[in-house]
C-alpha cells in the first residue's frame, strides 16, 4: 500500500519531491542534533544534561616549601658572547653556580644519580662530579637569604666559543643549579636543589633568551618539574600565587612520583584568600577561580562549576583532573563559627 501511494503521489502532485526533502532534512537535523546517540556540543545540550557529567577527579595536594627560585634578569643585552643575567630569589643562603656549555647526556645522567643514586645532589662539588666535568666553563656566586640583585655571568672571551652549533644541540647554553649553603637547612628543607636550563641566543640560533626547563630536586632522590599556570591577565593575584619562593604543592605520594609531574605552587592560604577575590570565573563569573584544571594547567573556573565540565572552557582540551589553589572550610565549620 505504501508503494502504491507513493507511486501514485509522484504521478499525480508535486507533494512528492517536499515530502522527501522535508524527509531528508528531518533525518539530517535529527543526527546532527544527536538524536540517535550522536554527541551533542555543550552549548546545545540542556542545564539538566550538564548536571549529570560525571565529576572531574580531585588530585589531592600536599603544601611543601621550596627555597629556591630564579628567573631572568632584565638588564643588558643577552647572547652567548655577551652574558646574562639571572635573578635567584632565595628563603636561604644559596649557591648559584651557572654551567656554561653544559652537555645534553652529562645533565641527564646527573639527574638520573640523583634519582638512582647512592648519594644526592646537595652540592656544587657533587653537581660538578656527576656531570663528570662536561661544560665549558663554571661561574659560582654565593646568594644571601635577603639577596634580590641580579647577578651577571659570562663566558670568557678567550675560550673563543660563540655558538654551541645547529640544531639538534649536543650542549645547553646554561644549566643553572640553586643549592643550599648550609648544612643545617638541607636537613630542613626536604627540596635540596633547582635546576633551571637556559637558552641565550648565539650566531648559530636567535631565538631569544628564555627558561626552558626547571626541576626541582628532593632529599629522598625525587625530580619534579616546575610548570606554569594559565590565567588570565586580569587575575594577577593568582600569577603572584605562583611564585616557587614561597610554598609548592605536592601530592601526597611524593615518594613515588615520576619526573616531570605537576608542582604547581601556591602562597599562603591567607595570602592568597586575600589576593583572589574578585577573580571571577570563567563560566559563572560569581565566585573566585580557584581550580586548575589537568593537563592543560589553566586556573579559570571555580569550586562549583568544575563539576560541570569535561572539556576545559578555554582551550577545549579533555580535563583527567584538578586541584584546588587554596582549600575551602568545610560548610560545618564555617556554621559552627
Amino acid at each position: 500500500m505504501a508503494a502504491v501511494f507513493l507511486i501514485t503521489l509522484y504521478e499525480y502532485s508535486p507533494l512528492f519531491y517536499i515530502t522527501v526533502i522535508s524527509l531528508c532534512f528531518v533525518v539530517t537535523a535529527a543526527m546532527v542534533l544527536g538524536w540517535f546517540g550522536f554527541d551533542v556540543p555543550v552549548i546545545l545540550r540542556s542545564s539538566d544534561e550538564t548536571e549529570s557529567v560525571v565529576p572531574v577527579p580531585e588530585k589531592r595536594m600536599v603544601q611543601v616549601t621550596n627555597p629556591f627560585a630564579l628567573e631572568m634578569g632584565s638588564s643588558g643585552v643577552v647572547s652567548v658572547t655577551e652574558g646574562v643575567s639571572l635573578l635567584p630569589c632565595c628563603l636561604e643562603p644559596c649557591v648559584l653556580s651557572c654551567y656554561w656549555g653544559c652537555g645534553v647526556h652529562a645533565l641527564q645522567g646527573a639527574l638520573q644519580t640523583h634519582q638512582h643514586g647512592p648519594s644526592k645532589l646537595t652540592t656544587p662539588h657533587l653537581f660538578q662530579e656527576a656531570l663528570h666535568f662536561q661544560y665549558h666553563h663554571c661561574q659560582s656566586f654565593h646568594i644571601s637569604g635577603e639577596d634580590r640583585e641580579e647577578h651577571y655571568t659570562k663566558m670568557p672571551a678567550d675560550l673563543g666559543i660563540t655558538d654551541f652549533g645547529l640544531l639538534p644541540r649536543e650542549r645547553y647554553p646554561i644549566v643553572a643549579v640553586l643549592t643550599l649553603a648550609e648544612s643545617e637547612a638541607r636537613d630542613t628543607y626536604n627540596i635540596v636543589a633547582s635546576v633551571t636550563v637556559v637558552h641565550v641566543p648565539d650566531d648559530k640560533y636567535s631565538l631569544s633568551a628564555r627558561i626552558l626547563f626547571q626541576y626541582l630536586l628532593t632529599a629522598q632522590g625525587n625530580m619534579y618539574e616546575l610548570k606554569p599556570l594559565f590565567m588570565s591577565a586580569e587575575n594577577k593575584g593568582l600569577s603572584e600565587a605562583t611564585d616557587p619562593d614561597r610554598s609548592t604543592e605536592a601530592p601526597p605520594e611524593t615518594q613515588k612520583r615520576e619526573p616531570g609531574k605537576e608542582m604547581p605552587g601556591m602562597e599562603d592560604e591567607e595570602d592568597w584568600s586575600e589576593e583572589g577575590k574578585g577573580k571571577d570565573c570563567v563560566v559563572c563569573q560569581n565566585e573566585p577561580v580557584n581550580r586548575v584544571l589537568l593537563p592543560c594547567r589553566h586556573a579559570c573556573v571555580c569550586d562549583g562549576c568544575v563539576h560541570r565540565f569535561q572539556h576545559c572552557p578555554i582551550c577545549r582540551a579533555f580535563v583527567l583532573e584538578s586541584f584546588a589553589l587554596f582549600q575551602q572550610p568545610h560548610m560545618e565549620e564555617v556554621e559552627e563559627e
